[in-house]
């Protein structure tokens, strides 16, 4: 009879230690996920950081160009710029098709790999 204690509090035991474990786990994976999201999210806006540089310049470039073609350097200009309100009128338009939905699909992914 002295053994089912022994054994109730061992199992008692066992079950707190799997339970603790099973908890430190869960941290372990949540910091794991969300240290991934974040390592993404920073290189990817580094990335797009440069990129969006590179492409300023590019435009002045460009604008400078058609300015000279055409005469007056403030063609150039106004021409990239409706240019870029025409993308940007598309982009709100198919906002939710070509930047939400993959932008959704990915987290989503990351968070559940």
């Amino acid at each position: 009879m002295e053994n089912k204690p022994n054994a109730m509090g061992s199992l008692f035991k066992s079950a707190g230690d799997y339970f603790e474990t099973r908890v430190d786990l869960l941290k372990l994976k949540t910091v794991d996920k969300s240290s991934d999201i974040i390592s993404s999210i920073v290189s990817s806006l580094v990335i797009s950081l440069i990129i969006a540089f590179a492409i300023l310049m590019l435009n002045i470039g460009i604008s400078i160009w058609i300015g000279i073609i055409l005469g007056k350097s403030w063609y150039g200009f106004l021409i990239v710029g409706g240019f870029y309100a025409l993308l940007a009128g598309l982009l709100f338009i198919f906002k939710y098709r070509w930047l939400k939905g993959p932008v959704n699909d990915f987290i989503v992914k990351k968070i559940l790999n």
